[in-house]
This record gives C-alpha cells, sequence and structure tokens, in this order.
C-alpha cells in the first residue's frame, strides 16, 4: 500500500543528469533519522519540501529506502527550512550568506516577499540593484524551467536537456517544443535527431510526418560533416536516412526536394566523368558547406591568378640579403620555398618534424621584413599560435583573432570588404584547417597578398569537415615544397626519427643503447588493467621524478579512443583521483569537475573567446552566482553551470581533439581495445605532440596494426575537381 511522507531534502547523495534519479536524504517529522528516498526528481534542492508518495524497499547494499512513485513540492515553512532552501544555489545572487541575511530580516515571509515584493530585498544588506535584478530574473526563471521540466520531463526529457532547451527558447519553450519538436536538434547544442524524435513520439507525431523526414534527412547529414565529409552521395544519404527513419522512400524523395526548394540543402549533379570517383550522380551539401567549398576553390583560382607583388630583380636581391641576416644554411628545397614564396601567390609548404619548416618559415618572415612588406602570421589553435610566435619572434594569433570574431557586431569583421592589412599572410598547422575556417580566411586575403600554408600533410585530417591542404596538394594547381630532409640537430631525438620511421610504415626504434634519459620509450603490457596501472604511476610519479616535469601541466595522455579501460573517459576519471586530491566540486552531466582540474573546451564558443581545444585549469566554483572560473591561456574564463557541457576533464584527451598542440611529455596507451582507430596517421599524430618525451605503453601487436594500417578513410569533398575545373 503506497505510503505519503512529507520531508525537507538535507542533501543530494546521487543524481543522473540525464534522466533525474536521484537518491536524497530528507528529514521528516515523523522519523529520528533522516530517511533515504529514490526516485526520478526534476530539479530539486536540498531545503525544498517534499509530500512524497510511495513504499518502503531494501536494498542489499545500501539498507531501507522509500521508492518514490510521485511527489510534489510544497513551499517550505519555518525561518531555517527557508534559509537552507535559499542556501541550496538555487537561486542565482543568493548563497549561504545571504540567505540568512534574508531570512533574519524577513523571517517566514522571505520567499512571500522574493515573488511578490521583490525590490524590498534592497532592505537587506548587500543587496545592490544589480544583485536584486539578477535574483529577480533567476526567480522568474525558475518557475518558467519547472513549467517547462514538468511538461518535458512527461515526455522523457532529462533536467539537463531541459535547462538548455529552457537557456536557448526562453519562456517560449513549451510554444516551439510542442510546434514543433524538430527544431531542437538544429537549435540546441547537445540534443540530436534521436532525443528530439522521442519527444515528437510522446507528443504524438505521425512516423511518416513531412517534419520529420526533413529533419531526419538534416540529422544525417549533420552526422556526416561531423565526420569529416563535406557532402554526401545521394543515394548513400536516402539509404541511411531509410535505415534511420523507417518510413518510405517516396516520403524522403519528397522532403528532400522540398529541402532543396527551402534551399537549406543544395543538390549537384555531377559530370557523368566524376560519377565513378564519387559514387554517385548527385552530391548533397548542407547549403553552408556546398557555400563554402565553391567559394574556397574560387578565391584561391582568383588570387593565385594575380601576379606577385616583387619582380625578379628583388628576389635576387633579397636572397644574398637573406644569407646576410640568416647565419644558417638553407637546404635547396628550404631556399626553393624561399623563391616560391617571393613569386607565387599561393604556396604549400608540408614536411615532418625536424625537416626545417619553423626555420623556413623565418626566413620568409625575413625577406618580406627586409622588403618592408607587411607580415601576418596565424594557426587554427592558440597552443599553435604561440609555438609559432616563439619560434619566428614575430607575433601570431589563431586565425579566429586575426580574422577578428566579433560576437557582438556578428561573424568575422575581416572579409572581402574589409580585408587584412597584409603582404604576406602565413598559417601554420594547416592540416587542421577546414572548409568554413578556410572559407572565412580567404574572403580576408586581399588580392595583392602572397598565402603561404604550412603543415603536415601525414596528420590527421581537421576535425571539421573536408580535407582542404589534401585537397590542395593533389589538384595540382598550387607550388608545393615538400620537406623531406631531416636536419642533423633533429637527428638526436629519436621522437622525430621514430615519427618518420611510422610515416614510412616501419616499426619504431625501441632497443635502448644506454641508461641515460632517452626522449622515446614502450612498455610492454598486452592486459589493459594493467596498462591502465602502468599510465597511472608514469603520470603521478615516474615521470615527474626521472625528467622533472609537472604532471598536470607538462605530461599529457592520448588515447585512440574515448570508451574502454584506456579511452579518454576512464582514464580521466582515474588520473583525477590520482592528482588532484580537491573536494570541492560540481556535477555535471555525470562529470565530476573538481578544483584545480584540467579541463579542455570541447567546441568553439566566440562569446567567450575560447575554442575547441583550448586547455585550461579551473580556478573557482562559485555556488552562489553558479559559476565556474576556468584560467585558458593566462585569462579567466566564466561559465554558467549550465555551461558546463563545454567542457571535459583533459589528463587524457584524444588525439583528434591533440591536434595543433604540443606537450612537453605525451603518454600513448596502445592495445587491441582500440582496434578499430589503430590508423598510421593517428599513431603519426600522437607521437608527433611530443617535445621532450614519448612513452607508449601497449601491446606490440596493437603498434603493428597501427602501423601496417594506411587505408585512409574516404572523406566526401569536391574541393580538388573545382580546383580543377572539373566543377564550378
Amino acid at each position: 500500500m503506497a505510503e505519503r511522507i512529507r520531508g525537507q531534502v538535507e542533501h543530494i547523495t546521487f543524481i543522473n543528469e540525464e534522466n533525474g534519479y536521484s537518491v536524497i536524504r530528507v528529514k521528516s517529522p515523523g522519523y529520528r533519522n533522516p530517511i533515504q528516498a529514490v526516485g526520478n526528481f526534476v530539479q530539486i534542492t536540498p531545503g525544498e519540501v517534499l509530500e512524497m508518495e510511495g513504499s518502503w524497499a531494501v536494498h542489499a547494499r545500501f539498507g531501507k529506502q522509500f521508492k518514490v512513485d510521485q511527489y510534489e513540492t510544497v513551499a517550505p515553512a519555518g525561518a531555517e527550512a527557508i534559509r537552507k532552501y535559499l542556501g541550496s544555489g538555487l537561486i542565482k545572487g543568493i548563497g549561504p550568506v545571504m540567505a540568512t541575511r534574508i531570512v533574519n530580516h524577513f523571517g517566514e515571509h522571505s520567499l512571500e516577499i522574493i515573488d511578490k515584493e521583490v525590490e524590498r530585498l534592497r532592505e537587506v544588506e548587500g543587496i545592490g540593484r544589480y544583485r536584486l535584478n539578477q535574483i529577480r530574473k533567476a526567480w522568474e526563471d525558475q518557475k518558467e524551467i519547472r513549467d517547462l521540466m514538468v511538461f518535458l520531463r512527461s515526455h522523457g526529457v532529462s533536467a539537463a536537456l531541459a535547462m538548455k532547451i529552457f537557456k536557448h527558447y526562453g519562456k517560449d519553450s513549451v510554444g516551439i517544443v510542442k510546434e514543433n519538436p524538430f527544431r531542437l536538434a538544429m537549435d540546441v547544442s547537445g540534443i540530436g535527431f534521436l532525443t528530439a524524435d522521442k519527444i515528437a513520439v510522446s507528443l504524438g507525431y505521425h512516423p511518416d510526418s513531412p517534419l520529420r523526414a526533413e529533419a531526419g534527412i538534416l540529422f544525417v547529414l549533420q552526422e556526416a560533416t561531423d565526420s569529416g565529409h563535406a557532402c554526401v552521395p545521394e543515394g548513400r544519404l536516402m539509404e541511411n536516412s531509410q535505415k534511420l527513419l523507417q518510413i518510405p522512400p517516396p516520403t524522403l524523395r519528397t522532403a528532400l526536394n522540398q529541402l532543396a526548394e527551402d534551399r537549406r540543402v543544395i543538390l549537384e549533379v555531377l559530370p557523368v566523368e566524376l560519377h565513378p570517383d564519387f559514387g554517385d550522380k548527385t552530391a548533397v551539401y548542407l547549403r553552408g558547406y556546398h557555400l563554402a567549398e565553391t567559394q574556397v576553390a574560387r578565391r584561391l583560382l582568383h588570387l593565385q591568378a594575380f601576379q606577385a607583388l616583387q619582380n625578379k630583380g628583388d628576389l635576387e636581391k633579397a636572397l644574398i640579403r637573406l644569407k646576410e641576416v640568416i647565419p644558417l644554411q638553407l637546404a635547396p628545397l628550404q631556399e626553393e620555398a624561399v623563391k616560391k614564396a617571393l613569386t607565387e601567390k599561393v604556396v604549400l609548404i608540408t614536411g615532418g618534424p625536424g625537416t626545417g619548416k619553423t626555420t623556413l618559415v623565418r626566413a620568409i618572415l625575413t625577406v618580406y621584413r627586409q622588403m618592408g612588406g607587411r607580415v601576418c602570421l596565424a594557426a587554427p589553435t592558440g597552443r599553435a599560435a604561440k609555438r609559432l610566435n616563439e619560434a619566428t619572434g614575430h607575433p601570431a594569433s589563431t586565425v579566429h583573432r586575426l580574422l577578428e570574431f566579433s560576437p557582438q557586431v556578428g561573424g568575422f569583421q575581416r572579409n572581402e570588404q574589409r580585408p587584412l592589412d597584409a603582404d604576406l599572410i602565413i598559417v601554420d598547422e594547416t592540416s587542421m584547417l577546414d572548409l568554413l575556417l578556410t572559407h572565412h580566411l580567404l574572403k580576408a586575403v586581399p588580392t595583392h597578398a602572397t598565402l603561404v600554408l604550412v603543415g603536415d600533410a601525414d596528420q590527421l585530417p581537421s576535425v571539421g569537415p573536408g580535407n582542404v591542404l589534401s585537397d590542395m596538394i593533389h589538384s595540382q594547381k598550387f607550388p608545393v615544397v615538400r620537406l623531406t630532409e631531416i636536419f642533423r640537430q633533429a637527428r638526436q631525438s629519436r621522437i622525430i626519427i621514430n615519427a618518420h620511421r611510422i610515416q614510412q610504415g616501419q616499426f619504431p626504434w625501441l632497443k635502448r643503447d644506454t641508461e641515460d634519459l632517452q626522449d622515446f620509450y614502450f612498455i610492454e603490457k598486452d592486459d589493459p588493467e594493467a596498462a591502465l596501472q602502468i599510465v597511472v604511476k608514469l603520470c603521478t610519479s615516474r615521470i615527474p621524478t626521472r625528467f622533472g616535469l609537472d604532471p598536470v601541466e607538462d605530461i599529457q595522455v592520448l588515447s585512440p579512443m574515448h570508451r574502454g579501460v584506456l579511452g579518454t573517459q576512464n582514464l580521466n576519471e582515474v588520473l583525477q583521483g590520482a592528482l588532484n586530491p580537491q573536494t570541492q566540486f560540481i556535477q555535471r552531466g555525470g562529470q565530476i569537475f573538481k578544483l584545480n582540474d584540467k579541463v579542455m573546451q570541447i567546441r568553439n564558443n566566440y562569446d567567450k573567446d575560447v575554442f575547441n581545444g583550448d586547455l585550461g585549469r579551473i580556478r573557482k566554483i562559485d555556488g552562489e552566482n553558479q559559476e565556474m572560473q576556468v584560467e585558458i591561456d593566462g585569462r579567466i574564463v566564466a561559465y554558467d553551470f549550465s555551461e558546463l557541457d563545454e567542457l571535459t576533464l583533459a589528463y587524457a584527451v584524444s588525439v583528434h581533439k591533440a591536434q595543433g598542440s604540443e606537450y612537453p611529455a605525451v603518454v600513448i596507451p596502445l592495445v587491441m581495445q582500440h582496434y578499430m582507430m589503430l590508423q598510421r596517421n593517428l599513431f603519426y599524430t600522437a607521437i608527433t605532440r611530443a617535445r621532450k618525451l614519448v612513452v607508449i605503453v601497449g601491446s606490440r601487436k596493437a603498434l603493428g596494426v597501427a602501423i601496417r594500417s594506411n587505408q585512409l578513410q574516404r572523406r566526401h569533398t569536391l574541393l580538388r575537381q573545382r580546383l580543377q575545373g572539373l566543377l564550378r
């Protein structure tokens, strides 16, 4: 028989952000000790009073529990209950201290004052106009969020996702979700089509609904771009959409045609000669990516058509002056690259570690400086830009900052109307440039300037869609300088020697010739659990002790995968426990963030001026203002608690996320559990992230599989064909 219990929430022991399942401790007048209640709750906080209905059960491990079937929130009664409720962090602007002041002043009428006479809070010491407005908005939002959550939870949406929806749509959330739940998949970060589809089904949408068909096709296309494709063969798109949606092909065809008519997708019919290679006669693009690809091709060819500013007389004088300024003797290929940078409009320079790319960039910079040329240096990531600045002595920035992205105005402020003030633009780590960023970069390159793109074509391609550097090289439309010679000083590094051996498909040199410290080690462990223990010891004691490196700042674990014993998720949890003893924390989305944790930004946030792959340290967790402060590149960036899904722990990161970065020491677990991701370019990229030390922990078999696997995943892109004039 169902029993009813009323009590105040004292403590939340556990909460699953995805489904709201919680374990809470409740103080009830009828019981001497707090009772343990379990069930699915909607955004409860300590201090709330709950009227619960359910039954008692005995858990084998946790003992007697009250299993809640349904409940309702009751306004807390009594000054102490209200103080605890207000001090729980529920309302931004009110923490434990301010809650005590409010209750001391208004007593049992505190909640009524906040709800109906909020201006009277100015009577409380420490509440000025700004804090008053903050409290007013938070209180109103809480009421709106409660209504939204009750509605969404009845349709299977988690509390965490409900918060995201409210943040995006505000007070219109319920109306928008009812009108078109599929908008969620397109508008709200973290909500995919599958979640939106479940809500739609719950709201009574028919499986063959045109809205559902259109949203499903867009979802399949977006998934393809998330995997690096700029477009998808029409047949494959229809096949994958059919598998996802289970609706008749004619309905899908109608939906695709409607999307094309609305210009949300672009259907491009290809010339017959391209059908065999592409695999279909029609390519389907999301509109933005079609625009980017066609404009990248057009602007590159347009730029190449202009003659370089310098003439050949300047060239000979410039090379003579260069040899006087730079004491290093340039290798023939390096000298050729300098000449091309003075006579060509677009130059591609590619080479592995130790082949002199940085020396070459310095030489080109020096020549242009001597001639009074204006120079811009950039790289896709902050770390790569900082490294470029240190190597050349010339200011360097991220491409986003070079193009002056403005969240206030919206978009990049450098474009065709306001191009960069430069005669030479050098971009490093260009294997990371995706289609969209390249599009915006080229819009800002003036026609009189020379563009030099420097990168390592053997590394992983960009995380974003496209394969820009590779497509440009294979188009054979631009001069390419391939640096292959490993310079003498670089030959002393086993990291560099082994990186080149791996790139050539050879097993790395693992033999130890001496007991002296080296820069490349392999520790053989076939068992993943044993390998995990070695990784932890390496990070916590062995590397810091022998090499004098900081275990958090200087050592980076790079894993091929996210899941598994040696995936980034488990590694981060284990390394957090081993490296960070802090007890102050915040839990969001199943992830615990502690004070001083090492974290990574996992998507571009132009408002905060932080980008995918930026690393930081948590410096403050402020429960009163529901804010976490993270130090990134020497500055403090504030995150609202609702924005913490933009961050992830970064003691271990995926190799893809490490692109463009370098670390003093890299630890790479490599076992057969990683089989699906064991690829040569991924392993090569991981090795080349290290400056001083590489330690591989794993099996020789996995090492061999990674080196032999050189079948690169095909990316659907037609940039090369456009550059070659086979497409407009």
